[in-house]
């Protein structure tokens, strides 16, 4: 029973960054990982959850929704990056889980973060392939020509089956081979779309704010404050993304001071634009006229004439999608490359290609199982499970910050939670309370593939990660 809450030591999970056959090249500097962190939290949520949750929640106050979310969310951020100052090393909130909670957490939150990733890119996939289509479809019609159906849908579609979804395909297949050339490259391409993205937001802001109605803003709450906090449970998923720039530490040139940069960076900057064009939109546009609407944004330009609203969107779209695609493509090998490095997967996912010195193998069988899963996978499959593998790994992170205070208080701390108690308990507790709030079927799924896992661990992590702990006691590394 006392193997299954073995901790690691961080001496242990410090000695094989840097190493030449197990360690990972670092090149990223703090706007690259910032970069990578806006890349991955604004995705197509900006353009869609705003005017959804402001028409059945909260009104016009769904700007105080995302400031609340955002709140939650800081205190999980504030706790990553202490312990990613700590322990600057790939697996994110497996390694932290690892290192504070005991062996048996670590297992639990790296098993669910592979699912988390790999559903998240997948469907995320799917939707770059619905927007690029119907872009590309818009361009084309004046040639009299379209992307045919049967190769841009799932053969399992509800309405309209194709024969398989090739875009989707390409699109991560594109991005792996990217990730495999090396992390320095994929980040100059995530900064390249993010620019595109943010340029796209500015530019909405910009056009639509000078034709707010303040009336509009009148009632502010609707649906009181409940519906406010409602609408601030769901609008949490659009900040997840900043947990993925702490899967990169290994790779920042000075993790201790550029990964906490990048985590409180990339969801200050998130924040100010949710929250700003959640305003605009429901300062130009009642609330009410929000109801199922897919492109509120596109409902805003249209009510003020701007003809090329839907060029706008889909190129930001497309943008916001592509880097959501390329840091979660980063971000799941990375895990998978920690948990094998450390005994609890076979040795070959630690593999790094000597040349590009990324972790190219499972870099590979990631962009295989997401491109299978985009290219055959209809988009109305259900994916709560990434938002309560999601909360679960920052309920652990927050709870790592609590015991290694009380447990090892002497370790150097290059970034420190301020106020730790109240910060990362109210993480903590905010995050059990969200995953206590998700439907039954959400927790059955998550129970069934925690059980799959615990198979898995039975049969072959447990005494491999005992190997690995004894070698790391013997000198071996």
């Amino acid at each position: 029973m006392k193997t299954l809450f073995r901790t690691k030591p961080i001496s242990d999970l410090l000695k094989t960054v840097g190493s030449k056959d197990k360690g990972l090249k670092r090149t990223l500097t703090a706007w690259d990982l910032v970069s990578f962190g806006i890349g991955c939290i604004i995705g197509v949520g900006i353009f869609v959850l705003p005017g959804q949750e402001a028409a059945v929640h909260a009104g016009p106050a769904i700007t105080l929704s995302f400031g609340l979310a955002a709140i939650a969310c800081a205190c999980a951020a504030l706790c990553y990056a202490e312990l990613a100052s700590m322990i600057p090393v790939a697996g994110s909130a497996y390694t932290y889980g690892y290192a504070t909670l005991g062996e048996i957490f670590a297992w639990i939150i790296g098993w669910d973060l592979i699912l988390e990733y790999m559903v998240g890119a997948s469907l995320v996939s799917i939707g770059w392939s619905v927007y690029f289509v119907n872009f590309l479809n818009k361009s084309l019609e004046p040639f009299g020509y379209a992307f045919p159906r049967i190769l841009s849908a799932s053969p399992f579609a509800h309405d309209n089956p194709g024969l398989i979804n090739l875009p989707a395909i390409f699109i991560v297949f594109l991005l792996t081979v990217l990730l495999v050339r090396g992390i320095k490259e994929s980040s100059n391409v995530n900064r390249l779309v993010v620019i595109i993205k943010i340029l796209v937001i500015v530019i909405f802001i910009a056009i639509a704010a000078w034709h707010i109605n303040p009336t509009n803003w009148t009632p502010f709450m609707p649906f009181g404050f409940k519906g406010v906090m409602t609408a601030a449970a769901i609008v949490f998923l659009a900040f997840v993304g900043f947990d993925a720039v702490s899967t990169a530490a290994e790779e920042a040139k000075d993790p201790q001071k550029d990964v906490p940069i990048g985590i409180i960076g990339s969801l200050l900057i998130a924040t100010i634009l949710y929250m700003a064009v959640s305003a605009i939109m429901t300062g130009v546009v009642p609330y009410t006229h929000f109801r199922d609407v897919a492109e509120p944004i596109a409902l805003v330009l249209n009510t003020i004439n701007k003809p090329f609203a839907s060029i706008l969107i889909s190129i930001g779209a497309i943008a916001g999608m592509t880097s959501v695609i390329l840091v979660l493509l980063m971000a799941q090998p990375r895990i998978l490359f920690a948990m094998s490095r450390d005994g609890l997967l076979p040795p070959v996912m630690s593999k790094v290609h000597p040349k590009f010195k990324t972790p190219y193998l499972t870099t590979i069988l990631t962009g295989l199982i997401v491109a299978i899963a985009a290219g055959f996978t209809p988009i109305s499959v259900v994916a709560e499970l990434c938002s309560i593998g999601t909360l679960a790994a920052f309920a652990i992170v927050s709870g790592g910050v609590f015991v290694l205070r009380i447990r090892k208080p002497d370790i150097p701390r290059p970034f420190k939670v301020p106020y730790y108690f109240f910060v990362a308990g109210l993480g903590f507790l905010s995050c059990i309370a969200l995953m206590i709030s998700l439907p039954l079927m959400t927790w059955i799924r998550f129970i069934v593939w925690l059980l799959l896992g615990f198979i898995v661990y039975f049969i072959y992590g447990r005494k491999n990660a005992q190997k690995i702990l004894e070698n790391g006691r013997n000198g071996a590394v």
